[in-house]
């Protein structure tokens, strides 16, 4: 079955911080938006963050037709799919509920209409289990902001159609996303088994006394994660082995990964560390609201993505390289 790939109207389930980052995105990408979401207040809060996020998307380029006007929502999952080319579903990760849902979802959509989950660590082969024609059914992952960063995992199920991950593909790239196909049906897909080992130490740092929340997070944001914005892990360490590059360099630090640096299992999630992992935060917030922080957040991905942009251009290279 050809699956529809040039989208009007996007359909988006859920509307807390990533589902609202979808109809951010779409919205600011010309298309009608149709949500649902079930929680009192919900639309109120839905069209608070859209405006929240709206002055960096403005900043980024909004599509020709684009507007906050553009958002219709309903009140109920037959009347949110049934008209829409592409579904993004992003309700809280518990397995019984999405197959619920999924099974509503599909059995009211358009058989042409990609379905995808916003899932960060369920398998599509569970929850589109009761799904109608789950052949056209996938896992579209993104990351926060959903509305400036543009990677999108894209994940199939056992019964998913390699047609429905290519028009998934294709539908992304135009919302303007980096769109990475997870070959293998993996719990945490690839970019949040990364974090989550990072995120492991990170509380291991904290709960022996070895650093503070944010003299970690000053680790990261003057360190590594300056060159993981432009390079990622393996592009670093390959120019860490010189000339030579990553053979050099697996063998000149290869034996490091006997030592014992690290622990993989997390630590034991305490009282006491949880209360030192919510003070150091809240010292790091200081007298900044969450959506201050948003903006300045969303103002500096712009001026990174932009800077990473330019410079790639200035050394011939393509953006998306």
């Amino acid at each position: 079955m050809p699956y529809i790939t040039e989208i009007k109207t996007f359909a988006a389930l859920g509307s807390g911080v990533i589902g609202s980052g979808w109809v951010a995105r779409a919205l600011a990408h010309g298309l009608d938006v149709i949500a649902w979401d079930p929680a009192p207040g919900a639309e109120q809060a839905l069209r608070k963050r859209i405006a929240n996020a709206w002055p960096a998307l403005e900043k980024q380029g909004l599509a020709p037709g684009a507007s906050q006007d553009r958002l219709r929502v309903v009140a109920s999952v037959e009347d949110c799919v049934r008209d829409a080319d592409f579904i993004q579903e992003s309700a809280p990760e518990r397995l019984e509920l999405k197959l619920e849902l999924h099974a509503r979802i599909s059995a009211a959509a358009k058989p042409e209409a990609i379905i995808a989950s916003s899932t960060s660590g369920l398998l599509p082969s569970d929850f589109y289990a009761t799904a109608t024609f789950p052949e056209r059914c996938v896992v579209g992952h993104p990351f926060n902001p959903v509305y400036l960063l543009p990677l999108v995992e894209i994940v199939g199920g056992r019964h998913t159609d390699a047609s429905a991950i290519d028009a998934a593909r294709t539908v992304y790239s135009a919302l303007g996303m980096r769109p990475l196909h997870v070959r293998k049906e993996v719990p945490g897909f690839i970019a949040d088994r990364l974090l989550e080992a990072l995120w492991r130490e990170a509380l291991h740092l904290v709960n022996d006394g070895v650093a503070s929340t944010g003299e970690i997070d000053d680790a990261i944001r003057f360190g590594a994660g300056l060159r993981w914005s432009f390079m990622g892990t393996f592009l670093t360490y390959t120019l860490a082995g010189g000339d030579a590059g990553m053979r050099h360099f697996m063998a000149q630090f290869g034996p490091a990964l006997k030592l014992p640096w690290t622990y993989l299992p997390a630590p034991e999630l305490t009282e006491r560390l949880i209360d030192d992992v919510v003070e150091g935060t809240t010292e790091q917030l200081g007298e900044h609201s969450i959506a201050a922080l948003e903006r300045y957040r969303d103002d500096t991905l712009l001026a990174v993505l932009d800077a990473v942009k330019q410079s790639k251009t200035a050394h011939g290279m393509a953006f998306g390289d």
